[in-house]
């Protein structure tokens, strides 16, 4: 990310998150972008991002990007309608539901190749509680944001779930395994300051 955002960027991009998922309850279908000449250069340049919705604490959807390929707007947008709408974890989110969910977005910085000998080495230069990790081969592919380390504080437990929502066996580590990491600027939206809305 070459711009971080400004408090009313965030907003912005939260509101635009929570029009996309209650016009997605009546219509569904994904926004339509918005015109690029009327927005700021923080929501046009390339950038990552994911979205998390929580229903009372509990995760209720969380679609994103590990590649910057579009826009930073159109790719909140299109994540927020993905998380709401197609994660196969959860079901469609619903009209009635849209009170109770509360909107993550999370920004994420370039990814960094990491240079690892194994899984050991891995463990070693990772950060806790700053790192995000995505590992990858031509079989297994997966990510967890920087967040899940507030679950899962321990860089050994961390991997290890890891590698288990890759589809990996606890004990396996192939020789191809690529490993980046990132970190990421998150914001949520604050709902008792939104009149309960």
């Amino acid at each position: 990310m070459q711009i971080a955002p400004t408090e009313s960027q965030k907003r912005e991009l939260l509101r635009l998150a929570r029009k996309t998922i209650s016009e997605g309850c009546t219509r569904s279908l994904p926004p339509k972008p918005l015109p690029e000449e009327d927005l700021a250069d923080f929501f046009l340049q390339q950038a990552a991002s994911f979205v998390t919705l929580q229903k009372r604490e509990e995760l209720r959807g969380c679609i994103g990007s590990t590649q910057a390929y579009r826009t930073l707007l159109d790719d909140v947008i299109h994540n927020a309608f993905a998380s709401a709408f197609r994660d196969p974890r959860f079901p469609p989110v619903t009209e009635s539901e849209l009170t109770d969910i509360k909107i993550e977005v999370s920004v994420l910085t370039p990814k960094e190749r990491m240079d690892i000998a194994d899984e050991k080495d891995l463990l070693q230069q990772l950060n806790p509680g700053i790192d995000g990790l995505l590992i990858r081969n031509p079989q297994y592919s997966a990510t967890f944001l920087p967040q899940v380390w507030q679950q899962l504080p321990n860089a050994r437990q961390f991997l290890a779930h890891l590698k288990s929502k890759a589809g990996m066996t606890p004990g396996l580590w192939p020789d191809d395994m690529e490993c980046f990491r990132y970190q990421c600027v998150k914001f949520k939206e604050r709902r008792n300051s939104q009149g309960g809305h």
